[in-house]
């Protein structure tokens, strides 16, 4: 484990009143087929999943993360992947029992699962319902065969709807995941795809823009994607077609129904804590002076072999005061609306003067405009937000 780095310089530390809102992430990588635009810590299943030996390494994992977060409350659990529903029910169910015999959760805590259409996963939905899931996030991508063909997933436009309604009527919470600007796509198939997922009547859609990632096999090989301009126009298209279904644009690629936000990503955007737990997992946790950030080592079998013991983390380190305002606008600033100027201290735990003269920069630049209360990113500020980001980067 690396030694930990403690914030250095004259500089006084961040200071917090009261602790953000806590979220607990579990993350199951393995999958049935790793995808060539895939960058997550995913790995192939070959064989049977060892599923009761992870799912006690989680908890272990769980167990040592304990002290750090002793009587906070967990509002929001995410299982994420690779794909998480490749569990059984019984492992899913031994899970989540050992996480509400081990944390105070919610009584209203959202639980959500990602799921893939393509395999006898579905017929498990209701069995994951039962087990306390409540909100599914379903990874279909597409509803065209030959851009699903393109992607390398392992369903059709068939199994995707299948299981998607299934979905809809196993859970009352449910997310579809697309994506645009994808190989030899037109900006009217793009547009069609939006219409066929609103359709199918989910509660929210993640619209995400395909981007070339390194260490992916389209990075080695990249297709033949619609240029800049066309991706745009898609862009604008895709989000023109949910503002007309009703769907509130809330984060750069998330639109829900009103009262459908994912609380879980809100933390997230809101500089919130969460644990995380389960090979590569990363974690974020304050205290009254300082931010803890971990990692999990990332391959499964070194963390199976190092369950239960502190070389189960790869990197701990505290941020410094430098880079706390980075890592809150990283985050903050992807929100549509914005943020309320408070929320810095209250996240950060700094004081707003060490951002105004970027904040005063920014607004120059009419990538974002404030008021004494709040700062919100303008359209040019969320088409460019890489740049407006940058601006606060240490």
């Amino acid at each position: 484990m690396s030694s930990l780095k403690l914030a250095t310089g004259s500089q006084s530390a961040p200071h917090f009143d009261v602790l953000p809102p806590l979220s607990l992430y579990i993350h199951v990588p393995w999958c049935v087929r790793k995808c060539p635009y895939c960058d997550f810590n995913s790995h192939e299943a070959r064989g049977e999943l060892p599923e009761d030996a992870y799912v006690a390494a989680l908890l272990a994992d769980l167990e040592m993360t304990l002290p750090q977060v002793w009587g906070r409350p967990v509002l929001t659990v995410f299982i994420g992947g690779g794909t998480p529903s490749l569990l059984s029910v019984p492992a899913l169910d031994a899970l989540l029992s050992g996480v509400r015999a081990r944390l105070p959760l919610a009584a209203d805590a959202e639980i959500t699962l990602e799921a893939n259409p393509g395999t006898v996963e579905a017929e498990k939905f209701a069995g994951f319902r039962a087990a306390g899931v409540n909100r599914l996030s379903l990874g279909i991508q597409s509803l065209n065969d030959r851009h699903l063909k393109a992607l390398g997933r392992i369903h059709d436009a068939d199994a995707a709807r299948r299981a998607a309604e299934l979905a809809l009527a196993t859970f009352d919470n449910v997310n579809l995941d697309l994506m645009y600007g994808l190989p030899g796509q037109t900006v009217d198939e793009a547009a069609a795809d939006m219409a066929a997922a609103i359709a199918l009547g989910p509660q929210h859609l993640s619209a995400y823009h395909l981007t070339i990632e390194p260490n992916t096999l389209f990075h080695r090989y990249p297709p033949s994607v619609p240029d800049d301009d066309t991706a745009a126009t898609m862009q604008d298209a895709v989000e023109a077609q949910l503002a007309a279904a009703g769907f509130e644009h809330y984060e750069t690629s998330a639109f829900a129904r009103p009262g459908r936000r994912s609380r879980h990503n809100l933390n997230y955007w809101m500089f919130g804590d969460y644990i995380g737990i389960g090979a590569g997992a990363h974690q974020k946790i304050s205290f009254k002076n300082n931010i803890l950030r971990q990692s999990r080592l990332r391959q499964p079998k070194a963390y199976l072999e190092h369950s239960g013991t502190a070389q189960v983390i790869s990197e701990q380190r505290e941020l410094t005061v430098d880079e706390l305002p980075g890592e809150f606008m990283m985050n903050a600033l992807r929100l549509n609306a914005g943020f309320d100027l408070d929320l810095f201290r209250l996240r950060a735990g700094l004081d707003l003067t060490r951002i105004l003269q970027q904040l005063d920069a920014a607004e120059a630049r009419g990538l974002l405009i404030r008021d004494h209360r709040r700062a919100t990113p303008t359209p040019l500020g969320r088409r460019f937000l890489n740049d407006l980001i940058g601006m606060f980067l240490g």
